[in-house]
């Protein structure tokens, strides 16, 4: 990546601080709202006030950050990505999951104005996805081994979550949360490194996102308490698998 094509050279510091700013606007936008983290899901109202409107607003700011620094490319885009393409199984995984997860979802308990609100939680996987592997990652790259690029960004990530807790949610589901983000998070970041690109990430946040929090809406499927298991299931897989995607090749370049 040549610094020259950017406007704002890649520091360290500046991922950190995006990644600090995201959180206290999200934060702050969901504290405004007055809606506790546990009542989302208790009526379209509640859910665009207590989480689509801080989406929408970190989704602007983020645009407009990535434009100023020049970095749009770079977050997006890898020049080099993973050697080894297999790792991918673990998303791949993830997304059968979603979908199966959604064909549990009780969709009878949703109303127009719910579902509309729902579709707001898609973007999440812009705006997390680009905060914490898309920024974040043009910041440490300029410095860091991809190791530690793939660590401090999925432990980032995961740490975003933690927010949850002042937001009303007890403290052991928030630790949890955090820890199960961080393994999800590193399945995000092995599909950014084997495909070359945040966009796929993005897309598969989103869908996951939704599908996990569809599930919970109206009358519980027994088979729903069975997503946990596969997720912790694929977490610990993504975990293994992440330390064969650190050597690269150039995007374009032919065998493995």
């Amino acid at each position: 990546m040549a610094d020259s094509s950017l406007r704002v050279r890649p520091r360290v510091w500046i991922g950190f601080a995006i990644w600090l700013a995201y959180i206290l606007i999200v934060f702050g936008v969901q504290s405004v709202s007055g809606v506790p983290y546990d009542e989302w899901g208790d009526s379209g109202a509640n859910l665009f006030l207590g989480a689509g409107v801080s989406l929408i607003v970190a989704t602007l700011l983020l645009a407009v950050t990535a434009s100023v620094l020049g970095w749009w490319r770079p977050a997006l885009f890898d020049d080099a990505r993973s050697r080894h393409r297999w790792p991918i199984v673990a998303p791949i995984l993830l997304a059968i999951v979603a979908v199966f997860t959604l064909t549990l979802t009780d969709w009878s308990a949703y109303d127009g104005a719910f579902f509309a609100a729902s579709l707001v939680l898609l973007l999440v996987g812009f705006t997390e996805e680009m905060t914490a592997r898309g920024l974040m990652v043009v910041a440490l790259r300029s410095r860091l081994s991809e190791v530690w690029v793939w660590f401090l960004s999925s432990a980032a990530f995961g740490l975003m979550h933690f927010m949850n807790f002042f937001l009303g949610q007890d403290l052991v589901p928030t630790i949890q949360q955090v820890g199960s983000a961080f393994a999800i998070g590193t399945v995000f970041y092995i599909l950014r490194r084997t495909t070359g690109t945040l966009i796929w990430a993005m897309i598969l946040h989103a869908l996951w996102a939704f599908s996990v929090f569809a599930v919970g809406h109206g009358t519980p499927n027994p088979l729903a308490q069975s997503v946990g298991l596969l997720q912790m299931v694929i977490g610990i897989l993504a975990i293994v698998f992440v330390w064969f995607t650190f050597r690269s090749v150039r995007v374009g370049a032919r065998g493995e």
